[in-house]
């Protein structure tokens, strides 16, 4: 694994865009997996484990606003103009012809947008727990707790316990996952304490979605390559009713369920990494 950045730029000015970086810079399979609203590239350490040792070149970015990227001054710039601007510039650098991309909800959200345009790069598109279409009740649980950053925590463990209790959805994950995700999920601050290392004000933007349902319904239809999408559940972000007009419209899609998980199935655990390696694979 390597850690590198680049420039992005909004209308605010440039910006610093962390990522890692796995597998040799000649592998010719290139794969890009982008992280949830409030997550970080290095929720897929394992997924990119596993791909790398089949020989693919995996680039796992944090979103500005999260992780080791830098935070906006302007936060209505956190929208999808700036995210899909930003990927575009680490596509062009990693020089790939061809992407498989795998996007866990904003993630997928931003590959959905990349993946409907003429000439796009992306190949293949894989969904983790999301869809074209996303009810506005959703919206409003997320900015139940991603909003505010709770007050700072004494220790790890500390923070462990809320990030479990937050994203229980995840379903059961071991207590190595859990420790993993705690690890990357925080910054370190004045005097040995530490905060959730994600800006509050990524959430702006998303306060005007609280007042209707969103949906890309256009962009889906414009998609030509091969979909595979996995959904919790217990989602209440991938309905199954939008999932069944998924099936019927757009590109063609195969889908896995996971029993006992909500939004969305981590990639930490091993079966969602088997799922996804092999059918990249076939």
């Amino acid at each position: 694994m390597r850690e590198d950045s680049f420039l992005g730029l909004s209308t605010g000015g440039f910006h610093r865009v962390a990522y890692t970086e796995w597998g040799d810079e000649r592998d010719e399979r290139l794969a890009v997996c982008v992280h949830g609203l409030t997550r970080n590239g290095r929720d897929f350490d394992e997924l990119a484990k596993a791909l790398q040792k089949k020989k693919w070149r995996v680039a796992c970015p944090d979103i500005v606003g999260r992780g080791r990227s830098a935070w906006l001054a302007d936060k209505s710039q956190y929208n999808f103009i700036t995210y899909c601007a930003d990927m575009t510039a680490l596509l062009a650098r990693l020089r790939g012809a061809a992407v498989d991309w795998i996007g866990t909800s904003m993630g997928g959200q931003i590959g959905m947008i990349l993946a409907a345009q003429p000439n796009t790069p992306i190949a293949r598109l894989v969904l983790n727990d999301i869809g074209p279409f996303v009810p506005k009740e959703a919206p409003r649980r997320l900015l139940a707790y991603a909003g505010t950053q709770p007050a700072p925590f004494a220790s790890v463990a500390d923070a462990e316990r809320y990030i479990r209790e937050i994203y229980a959805p995840f379903g059961k994950l071991s207590d190595a996952q859990w420790a993993h995700l705690t690890r990357h999920s925080l910054r370190e601050i004045d005097g040995g304490r530490y905060a959730l290392a994600y800006d509050p004000g990524i959430v702006e933007p998303l306060k005007e979605m609280q007042r209707a349902d969103f949906h890309i319904w256009p962009l889906w239809d414009r998609i030509r390559c091969p979909v595979l999408v996995l959904r919790g559940k217990e989602s209440d972000v991938l309905l199954e009713s939008t999932l069944e007009e998924m099936k019927r419209r757009g590109p063609r899609v195969e889908v896995v369920e996971v029993d006992g998980v909500g939004h969305a199935p981590s990639l930490t655990d091993p079966a969602h990494v088997r799922t996804v390696r092999d059918w990249l694979l076939g």
